[in-house]
C-alpha cells in the first residue's frame, strides 16, 4: 500500500525567499507581486513533484512569541519586514486559500511550532512529512519518516535533508540540532550560543557526550579553553537551545483530515491569477483543462473541475441555411466575428455571434461555418464575404489586422470595423502583453473558455460580443473613447494595409552590401588581430576579455560571473586606453549590420511579391508608439553612415515612383512646451528659432549670434535629456563633462525654462495620486514603479511619468494624421500608398505625378492633427529611394523650420 505523504511549508520563509529572489514585479495597477509569484511558482512545482495527499502552510503570527518571554533580544536584530512584502501576505493566502490548501496561524507561535506540532501528530498517524522551508531550524525534525527540502539558491533549488544528509552536513543528529544550536548559536534570529566555540567543536562534543546539559555537567572534564567559556556562558548555552528548540505541541485547532488536499479549486484560482495578471498561470490552467476534456491527461479523483463557459451554436450545413444567416447579420446590424485561420492562408472556419430574438435571451446566437467544408465552402466563404462587406453591418473582432490578413486571402474586404476588443484592451491596461480572447474573458466577464476547435470558436465569438460591451463602457468611463474611436481603431485598417501593401526592396543592391560588409569585417579583424598579436574569435567574450585584460593589461572595469566583461559601456569607458577598443567597437557594429539588418532583411523578402512585409504592432509599447518586427525597420541604426546606407535599398515598387518622407521636426520638444505652458519655450517655437540654440544661449547666458557648435551640441543634449529625465551623471556621461557642470546646466535650464520644472514636478506628483499619467487625448500608462521601496526604481518610474505623457502624446498626434491622411488618399483614389511609419516620420511610396498632390496633403494632416500652443513642423524628402531623398522647398510666406 503506497505511503501517505504529509506537505508542511512554512509560508513565512517560502515569502522571504521569493521576495529577495525574483526582482520588481508589480500588476499594471501597481500591486507589488513578486513575492506573490514566486510563492506560487514554487508551490506550483513541489506539488507536482511531490503529489501530497495532505497539505498546509503555516505563517507566523503577530512579532512577539513566547520566546520572547524567554529571551527579550530574540530576534531583536532581524531587519523590518520589506514595505513591499508586507502587503503580499495576504495575496499569498488567497492564492493558497484557491488553493483549497489550510494556512495555520497561531498566536504566540511562530511557523516553525505549527510544523513541529503538525509532524508530531502526522508521525503518530503513520504518516511519511516533507517539509519545505529555507530555515535550517526545522532539521531537528527529520526522522525517518520525516525529511526537509531546504530552499537554497532562491526558489529554485532544495536541497533534500534525511538523517544521513543532516549527519554528513553538520556533524551531529537531528534529534541533537537544537543543542548544536545552544552551543554555536544563530545569528539571524539573535540567539547568542558560546562565544568562541563553533560549529566542528560543537559537533565534536556532542558526538562525545550526547547532550548539552551533559557536555555543561562534565564541564571539569574538558579542555582548559573550552572549560573557560562554557563556564562563562553555562546559561547562555541552555537559554540559546532552549529558543532554538521547537514546541511540538502547539495549540492548534485542526485535525490532520482537515490538511487532506483533493486538487485546487479551479473557479476561485483563476480569478485571483486573473487579478494578479500571472498570464503563465492561467494559461497553464487552461491547457491542463484542454487536456481533460480532450481525455489525455483525466484530472485526479476528488479533483475540482473547471466551469467552462460552453456556448450552445447552430453549425451551418445546408446552402438554406447560409441565406437565413446573412438575413439574420443585417437583421442584427451588429456581428461578433471570430475567424481560425494563419496569416498567409484563408480562414478554416468561422462563428458569427449576432443579436438573438428576444425571446432567446439576453446572450448572443452564435453560427458555425466550416470553411473548409468541401459541399459548402464556396458559398459559405460567399456568405462570410457578403457579411464582411456590408457597411451597414457592424463588425466586432478581437485582433482586427490579423482578421483583415485572413480574409484578404479570398480577397474580401472587411466595412466598418466597429470594435477591436484586442486594442480596447490594450487602451485600459498597456502594460498588459498578454491580450488573448480567453484572457479577457476571465478577466471582464469571469468566463472560462473551452479549448477544443468549434467549441472555442464559438465561445471565441460570444466572447467578443459581450466584451465589446463591458470595455466599450470602461472606455467610456476612462474617458479614452475619442482615442479609441477616432485613432486606434481606424488605425487598424490602415496598418493592414500597410503590412500587406510592404516595402519594396532592391535586393541585388541588399546582396552587395553583404559582401561590402563583409570585406570590411574582414579588414578590421586583421588589424584587431595585428593590434592583438594573434588571431581569435573576436566575437567571443571569453577571448576578447583575455586579449583585452590579460595579454594587453587593460584596465578591469567589470567582471561577470562568467569572467571579464566586454560589453558596450565596459569598451566605451576603455576608449582611449588602446587603439584596439575603437576596432573592436566598429567590428560589433559592422557584424550587427550585416547579420541583423542586410542578411536578415533579404532572408524575409517575399519572393512572390519582392517586398518585406513587416508586422506593425499596435498593443506592444506602453507608450503608444509603434513597433515592427519581421522585420524590425524601426531600429535601423543611422547614427553611422553604412547604418544610414540601408535606406539605399528601399525603393518605389514601380518605376516612375518616389519615396517621399515626412518628418516631424522636434516633436517631443514642442510637445513638451506645449504641455509645460512654458513662454520661453513657446517663444521660441513660435518665432521659428533654432531650439537648441535658443537653449544654449539661455543655459550659457550668451547672445544667439554667439553660440558655437560645441554649445549647441550640449544644449541639444540637455533638450532631449529634460524629455527623458536624464540626471546629472547621464548628462555628464553623455556629453563628457564633470557631474558638477552637468548639474550647473540642467539647473540653468529650469532657470531659464521654470514653467518646464513646475511640469515635471506636477506630473509625478499627479501620477502619485492617480497611479497612472495622461497623454493629451487621455492616453493611460499605469506606474507601478512610483511606489516601488527601491529608490532606483522609483527613480525610473519617475521619469517614466514624464517622458510617457510627451513620447506619448507624440505618438497619438502621429497615429491620428496617419489615419486622416489613408482617408483621404482613399477618398481622392490616389495611387500613392503609405508603406512605413518609423517613430516621428511617415514613408510614402507615391507616383512623381501625383507628388504635389500628396505632398499637401500630407503636411497638412501632420501639421494640423491636434492644435498646440506651438506650431507643429514637418520636413519632407522625396527620392528615388529612402537613403537619397532630398528636401522638398517649403511653400512661400511660411517660418523658416529646424
Amino acid at each position: 500500500m503506497p505511503e501517505t505523504t504529509f506537505l508542511i511549508i512554512d509560508g513565512n520563509s517560502l515569502a522571504h525567499r521569493a521576495f529577495h529572489a525574483i526582482p520588481h514585479l508589480a500588476t499594471s495597477r501597481g500591486v507589488t507581486t513578486n513575492a506573490v509569484f514566486g510563492f506560487t511558482s514554487m508551490l506550483f512545482k513541489v506539488l507536482d513533484e511531490i503529489k501530497p495527499d495532505l497539505v498546509a502552510v503555516c505563517f507566523d503570527k503577530g512579532k512577539v512569541t513566547f520566546r520572547h518571554d524567554q529571551y527579550g533580544e530574540y530576534k531583536a536584530h532581524r531587519p523590518a519586514t520589506p514595505e513591499d512584502l508586507r502587503p503580499q501576505f495576504p495575496l499569498i493566502k488567497e492564492v493558497l486559500e484557491a488553493m483549497a490548501i489550510p494556512v495555520l496561524e497561531c498566536e504566540g507561535y511562530e511557523a516553525d511550532d505549527l510544523i513541529g506540532t503538525l509532524v508530531t501528530r502526522a508521525e503518530k498517524e503513520g504518516l511519511s512529512c516533507i517539509i519545505l522551508t529555507g530555515d535550517r531550524d526545522a532539521l531537528q525534525l527529520v526522522s525517518p519518516m520525516t525529511r526537509v527540502l531546504l530552499t537554497r539558491k532562491g526558489i529554485s533549488e532544495l536541497e533534500e535533508f534525511n538523517e544521513g544528509r543532516v549527519w554528513e552536513r553538520f556533524g551531529v543528529t537531528p534529534d541533537q540540532f537544537a543543542d548544536f544550536k545552544g552551543l554555536v548559536g544563530d545569528p539571524s534570529d539573535n540567539i547568542p550560543g558560546v562565544p568562541g566555540i563553533g560549529s566542528k567543536t560543537a559537533a565534536a562534543l556532542l558526538k562525545e557526550y550526547g547532550r548539552l546539559e551533559e557536555v555543561v555537567s562534565r564541564i571539569d572534564d574538558l579542555p582548559a579553553r573550552q572549560q573557560e567559556k562554557l563556564r562563562d556562558y553555562r546559561e547562555q548555552a541552555l537559554l540559546s537551545k532552549q529558543l532554538a528548540t521547537i514546541e511540538r505541541n502547539a495549540p492548534l485547532e485542526i485535525d490532520l483530515d482537515g490538511c487532506r488536499w483533493a486538487g485546487p479549486d479551479y473557479n476561485r484560482l483563476l480569478p485571483v491569477f486573473s487579478r494578479l495578471e500571472f498570464k503563465t498561470f492561467l494559461r497553464t490552467i487552461r491547457e491542463k483543462l484542454g487536456q481533460a476534456e480532450d481525455g489525455k491527461d483525466k484530472p485526479s479523483p476528488g479533483e475540482k473541475q473547471l466551469k467552462t463557459h460552453r456556448v450552445p451554436f447552430q453549425q451551418v450545413k445546408r446552402g438554406e441555411d447560409l441565406s437565413l444567416l446573412l438575413q439574420l447579420c443585417r437583421r442584427s446590424g451588429r456581428v461578433a466575428l471570430a475567424l481560425c485561420g494563419r496569416r498567409g492562408e484563408g480562414p478554416a472556419a468561422a462563428a458569427l455571434a449576432l443579436q438573438p430574438p428576444e425571446k432567446e435571451g439576453p446572450g448572443p446566437t452564435v453560427h458555425y461555418l466550416d470553411l473548409d467544408a468541401p459541399a459548402l465552402r464556396t458559398a459559405a466563404l460567399e456568405t462570410l464575404g457578403a457579411v464582411c462587406r456590408d457597411p451597414e453591418i457592424e463588425k466586432l473582432l478581437h485582433d482586427g489586422k490579423t482578421a483583415l490578413w485572413l480574409l484578404q486571402h479570398h480577397g474580401i474586404p472587411l466595412k466598418n470595423l466597429a470594435f477591436d476588443t484586442m486594442v480596447a484592451a490594450y487602451l485600459l491596461n498597456p502594460a498588459d502583453a498578454g491580450r488573448d480572447p480567453a484572457d479577457l474573458a476571465l478577466e471582464h466577464l469571469d468566463l472560462v473558455l473551452p479549448s477544443r476547435s468549434e467549441e472555442a470558436l464559438a465561445a471565441r465569438a460570444d466572447a467578443i460580443w459581450r466584451l465589446s460591451a463591458v470595455l466599450g463602457e470602461k472606455l467610456r468611463l476612462a474617458e479614452m473613447e475619442r482615442l479609441f474611436y477616432e485613432v486606434e481603431l481606424p488605425l487598424v485598417g490602415v496598418l493592414a494595409e500597410m503590412e500587406m501593401t510592404g516595402v519594396a526592396v532592391n535586393g541585388e543592391r541588399l546582396k552587395e552590401m553583404s559582401r561590402e560588409l563583409e570585406g570590411k569585417i574582414a579588414a578590421l579583424s586583421r588589424q584587431i588581430y595585428h593590434l592583438a598579436g594573434e588571431e581569435f574569435n573576436i566575437n567571443s567574450t571569453r577571448q576578447l576579455g583575455n586579449i583585452l585584460f590579460e595579454k594587453l593589461e587593460l584596465p578591469v572595469v567589470k567582471k561577470t560571473k562568467t569572467g571579464y566583461s566586454t560589453d558596450a559601456s565596459v569598451l566605451e569607458e576603455l576608449a582611449g586606453s588602446h587603439p584596439i577598443i575603437p576596432l573592436v567597437l566598429e567590428h560589433r557594429q559592422l557584424v550587427k549590420l550585416k547579420s541583423t539588418y542586410v542578411d536578415g532583411m533579404a532572408a524575409l523578402i517575399n519572393p512572390a511579391t519582392g517586398r518585406l512585409h513587416t508586422t506593425f504592432h499596435q498593443t506592444v509599447t506602453a507608450t503608444g508608439r509603434l513597433s515592427s518586427s519581421d522585420p524590425n525597420l524601426q531600429n535601423i541604426p543611422i547614427r553611422m553612415e553604412e547604418g544610414r546606407k540601408i535606406r539605399q535599398v528601399f525603393i518605389p515598387r514601380r518605376e516612375g515612383n518616389l519615396i517621399l518622407a515626412a518628418d516631424y521636426s522636434q516633436i517631443e520638444l514642442r510637445v513638451l512646451a506645449h504641455m509645460a505652458g512654458d513662454p520661453n519655450l513657446i517663444e521660441a517655437f513660435r518665432q521659428g528659432q533654432d531650439i537648441h540654440t535658443r537653449t544654449a544661449a539661455e543655459v550659457f547666458g550668451v547672445a544667439i549670434t554667439e553660440v558655437t557648435a560645441g554649445m549647441r551640441g550640449r544644449a541639444k543634449a540637455v533638450n532631449f535629456g529634460i524629455v527623458y529625465g536624464i540626471s546629472d551623471f547621464g548628462l555628464a556621461r553623455d556629453i563628457n563633462v564633470s557631474r558638477q557642470e552637468a548639474r550647473e546646466y540642467i539647473n540653468n535650464y529650469f532657470t531659464r525654462y521654470p514653467g518646464v520644472k513646475d511640469y515635471i514636478d506636477r506630473t509625478i506628483r499627479e501620477a502619485r495620486e492617480k497611479g497612472y499619467v495622461t497623454t493629451l487625448l487621455n492616453r493611460r500608462r499605469y506606474l507601478p514603479d512610483l511606489f516601488s521601496a527601491n529608490r532606483t526604481v522609483r527613480s525610473f518610474g519617475e521619469r517614466t511619468a514624464v517622458n510617457t505623457t510627451i513620447q506619448g502624446t507624440a505618438a497619438d498626434i502621429i497615429k491620428l494624421a496617419m489615419v486622416r491622411i489613408h482617408r483621404e488618399l482613399q477618398e481622392k483614389k490616389l495611387a500613392a500608398r503609405m508603406i512605413l511609419q518609423v517613430h516621428d516620420e511617415l514613408i510614402f511610396d507615391v507616383p512623381a505625378e501625383e507628388l504635389p498632390v500628396v505632398q499637401e496633403l500630407v503636411r497638412r494632416h501632420m501639421e494640423n492633427a491636434l492644435v498646440l500652443d506651438v506650431p507643429l513642423v514637418v520636413d519632407m524628402k522625396a527620392g528615388p529611394n529612402w537613403y537619397e531623398v532630398k528636401k522638398i522647398e517649403e511653400p512661400a510666406g511660411e517660418p523658416p523650420r529646424q
